[in-house]
């Protein structure tokens, strides 16, 4: 049994598939487990709340595992630790989840390319056609995250609070979520997982699409991100295009190409669950 997980900071989606690329049992949906910000015991209990993972848990060969949090050697080898004891008789590979989107997006596997994620956390990176490249090391959704699920969410908190928002967003903003100060940063600052919480809001946005506010919205992440990101390839941005995977992007690509065409680099692919196109990838890799 070959075990694929793509996970972010909200949710790991695990997938089982035999050697040649048959599925074995129905997907698994836990918790994300990010190693960057959960610890060792948070990360085993993750894990082992899944019956379906720990019953199998012998006849598991390989672990494929592409995370938020794991672009970093400790985070990584953490997590490499837990899954190793947990599935004792499995190679296992943790790898950022920058990677899964690649080879998700690529539409060959030597195609070099600008890849970046627009999920709960946001990240870009240049493929060369055989290995990643990333001039900027995360630091996380309190720093970085631009352009990203946690980062719209933050944004729509404070306009809310900050009377940014018209009278009619606001209204249906605060009809959506509990926007009670004491709730708020009882999620912030008490509760694990703030990124995810943060992230739970930007929904809003897609929903109302038709308030030039949340355009707006949209659009100047989406330049913040590019300034700050997909602009550090310039040089490589002259040949090569920029793909997309996780929700936010696949929900903002309307915004995401009109930000392209101001700014000057070519949009590629499109994918809003990486996991689907890792499949193919390493069972023809084994």
């Amino acid at each position: 049994m070959i075990l694929i997980v793509d996970s972010g900071s909200t949710k790991s989606d695990w997938l089982s598939v035999d050697n040649n690329g048959n599925k074995l049992m129905e997907k698994v949906r836990t918790k994300g487990l990010n190693p960057a910000i959960l610890s060792e015991k948070k990360l085993y209990k993750t894990i082992r709340k899944s019956d379906d993972l720990i019953s199998n848990s012998d006849k598991v060969t390989h672990v494929f595992f592409y995370g938020a949090g794991c672009g970093t050697e400790n985070p990584r080898m953490l997590l490499k630790d837990v899954l190793e004891n947990i599935f004792p008789n499995a190679h296992v590979e943790v790898n950022e989840d920058t990677l899964a989107a690649v080879y998700a997006t690529i539409n060959a596997p030597d195609e070099a390319a600008v890849v970046c994620i627009m999920g709960t956390g946001s990240n870009c990176s240049y493929y060369d056609g055989e290995k990643l490249h990333q001039r900027v090391n995360s630091l996380g959704y309190i720093l970085m995250d631009d352009a990203s699920g946690n980062y719209y969410g933050k944004q729509l908190i404070r306009d809310f609070y900050f009377n940014h928002m018209p009278e009619n967003v606001k209204i249906a903003f605060g009809a959506k979520y509990n926007m009670d100060s004491d709730f708020i940063k009882y999620n912030l600052y008490k509760q694990p997982s703030p990124n995810a919480y943060l992230a739970s809001f930007a929904e809003f946005m897609f929903l109302h699409k038709d308030s030039e506010y949340t355009i707006n919205l949209i659009k100047e992440g989406i330049r913040v991100f590019a300034r700050n990101m997909i602009m550090q390839y310039k040089e490589e941005l002259k040949t090569v295009p920029v793909h997309f995977a996780g929700s936010i992007a696949f929900f903002a690509q309307k915004e995401i190409k009109e930000v392209a065409e101001e700014m000057g680099f070519k949009v590629g692919n499109f994918e809003r669950r990486p996991i689907d196109g890792l499949v193919p990838f390493h069972t023809k890799n084994l």
